[in-house]
């Protein structure tokens, strides 16, 4: 018995569907998740809420986060002058970074650089009044070249009224990455708000790194979508396509400050989706030298 060719067609049309379906749902299955790593935190847990965000300041709801946003490594960033730290969370990924204060101690720094304790050096441009290219921490960059650790700088904006902008002027690092042209340098928070003089310096030097954390702190839903996307989206988004290279960028949040997964929601949108490997993991594995 020959089907009506209106009943041909519905069935012809189902199976493309079908297949179409069929072949969505193994793509989806066969795409692996996205594996981030968050190099901006601070791992040092005062067991209260923070003030502007409201998150709980302990290791459980950290590492809490991690998960839910599929962070498989991470690099906290310790107070000035070393302060203590958590060893047990190099077993989730995190390594630390010595945050150098007033008084510079390389030798405390070498010490803590060879143990393995530490991955990285963070100074604190702003909050100590002294230039990048201070002679004060000229040891702190060959100690860098020596161990082959990144050196990150603290820019722009300061969470403190006692901090002195002219130092967090983005533009100071350039001085110190053509002077030690083997050493990585990150840009932390971009230089926000000047984005642009720390693209320029990320795009001049091969061996300076950048990170647009903060861009806006607090709990992000209480932000409305245009205020998201003028303060966050857009400058990363122009910071990408400046810089023309997605080895350069790479994700962090500066919790407790944000959220990390709302944080890395709003940074994916700024992100072309063929670059969020790089963006999100494989830049800051290379650079932190971190292996999961």
């Amino acid at each position: 018995m020959k089907r009506p060719f209106v009943v041909v067609l519905l069935y012809l049309v189902s199976a493309v569907l079908c297949g179409a379906c069929a072949s969505l749902t193994s793509k989806q299955e066969n795409e692996s998740p996205l594996r981030v790593i968050d190099v901006h935190t601070h791992a040092d847990f005062s067991g209260k809420q923070e003030e502007t965000s409201g998150i709980l300041q302990t290791r459980e709801q950290f590492v809490r986060e991690l998960k839910e946003a599929g962070v498989v490594g991470a690099v906290s960033h310790s107070p000035q002058g070393g302060g203590s730290i958590d060893d047990s969370l190099k077993s989730e990924g995190v390594i630390h970074c010595f945050g150098v204060g007033a008084q510079v101690t390389p030798s405390k720094v070498e010490v803590g650089l060879k143990s393995g304790r530490y991955g990285c050096i963070k100074i604190y441009l702003g909050y100590v009044h002294r230039w990048a290219y201070d002679n004060e921490y000229r040891p702190l960059y060959r100690l860098a070249e020596k161990y082959d650790v990144p050196v990150v700088f603290h820019t722009g904006d300061p969470y403190s009224t006692k901090a002195k902008l002219k130092f967090t002027d983005p533009l100071t690092v350039d001085e110190v990455a053509v002077d030690f042209p083997k050493v990585r340098f990150v840009i932390a928070h971009c230089g926000n708000p000047w984005h642009a003089s720390a693209a320029e310096v990320a795009f001049k030097n091969p061996n300076v790194y950048l990170e647009c954390s903060a861009f806006l702190i607090g709990d992000l839903t209480k932000y409305s979508p245009e205020v998201i996307d003028r303060h966050v989206v857009q400058p990363i988004s122009w910071i990408f396509s400046y810089v023309d290279d997605p080895t350069k960028i790479m994700f962090g949040t500066d919790w407790p400050l944000v959220g990390i997964k709302p944080y890395l929601e709003v940074y994916k949108r700024a992100i072309p989706k063929a670059d969020w490997p790089a963006v999100f993991h494989d830049n800051a594995a290379r650079v932190f030298k971190i292996k999961r």
